[in-house]
């Protein structure tokens, strides 16, 4: 008589051990990973492969009481490093002026993952445990970003297994070919911020500027939109301005997916003047510039396969007046 009711309750047992003990999802994982960035005291050293270019990265981040600073440089050619205290990131790059911005974005495809809007990024693309590796000598969760629609390059990531912090970032072609890579080689976490960046967070900055008063230029719609995008992208900003150098104005397009931006330019054609058709590619980024056959020169750039920069610039038609994209 006691046999069945035992039964049962080691059956319940074993399912709420099972039910306790299933792996967290990949949206999960990727919120630990967010979370972590702006948790933990550390430095990551890496790789940026970009054949033929392979530039060693070293990148740190430190909590200061109510205080977030993140600092990233590249070790190698011309200097280039970025400082962000909160909402203010310092640029400091070889040929220009240092300059600050409030309300701007640490540059790079790595920050932008760390950063992303999880639920619009999720619309767009499919999370997937893939299983466990290692990488710079610590076990890692990895998990893949497939778009949806195939048009757009993928992601492979490789998360920290006790901390979530992002080790390792693969670009990948839709079939599954490597385009491009973060790799980590050494992490370091901290209990306290290092006094490096303890002295970064005393060091006097240039003064900060609004993102739109340093880009003065006006927010308008433009005569242009295009027909397709990739799935997930958006028209984020809009501007005519001038470019420098010269006296020719230039009608720009932002868009973006949370993850990737595409720039596009659009300007008037002289028949005197004529632009030879250019397709450069460089590891993940495509830069297509001809003119279409409304006598206009059309660019398109970012990091997004050469096919789809095509496919965008080619749909790109004029509105009629007063019409709006």
């Amino acid at each position: 008589m006691r046999l069945f009711p035992l039964c049962c309750w080691l059956a319940a047992l074993f399912s709420c051990s099972v039910y306790a003990a299933e792996p967290p999802s990949a949206a999960a994982l990727l919120q630990q990973m967010q979370r972590a960035y702006h948790h933990y005291n550390f430095e990551l050293s890496l790789v940026k492969v970009r054949l033929p270019e392979i530039e060693p990265l070293r990148f740190s981040h430190a909590l200061l009481g109510n205080r977030e600073i993140t600092h990233l440089i590249y070790l190698n050619g011309r200097p280039s490093e970025y400082l962000q205290r909160n909402d203010e990131i310092s640029f400091f790059e070889s040929g220009h002026e240092p300059y600050t911005l409030k309300g701007g974005d640490m540059p790079g495809l790595w920050n932008a993952l760390l950063d992303m809007d999880l639920e619009r990024v999720l619309k767009s693309y499919d999370p997937v445990v893939t299983g466990r590796n290692r990488v710079a000598g610590m076990a890692a969760q990895m998990i893949r970003l497939v778009p949806k629609d195939g048009t757009k390059y993928g992601f492979m990531l490789w998360l920290e297994q006790e901390s979530g912090l992002l080790l390792r970032l693969d670009m990948l072609d839709g079939e599954g070919n490597l385009v491009e890579q973060y790799q980590g080689v050494d992490l370091r976490i901290f209990p306290e911020p290092s006094p490096w960046l303890k002295q970064l967070d005393r060091a006097k900055l240039p003064p900060a500027v609004r993102v739109s008063d340093a880009y003065q230029a006006p927010q308008v719609p433009l005569g242009w939109a295009p027909g397709w995008v990739p799935s997930g992208f958006s028209v984020a900003s809009t501007d005519r301005h001038q470019l420098a150098g010269t006296e020719d104005l230039v009608d720009y397009m932002l868009l973006t997916d949370g993850i990737v931006d595409v720039s596009i330019y659009i300007s008037p054609q002289s028949a005197e003047d004529p632009v030879p058709r250019q397709l450069v590619r460089q590891g993940a980024t495509s830069l297509l510039r001809f003119v279409n056959d409304h006598n206009v020169a059309v660019t398109v750039v970012g990091e997004i396969p050469a096919e789809t920069a095509q496919r965008i610039a080619d749909s790109l038609h004029p509105l009629a007046r007063g019409v709006t994209p």
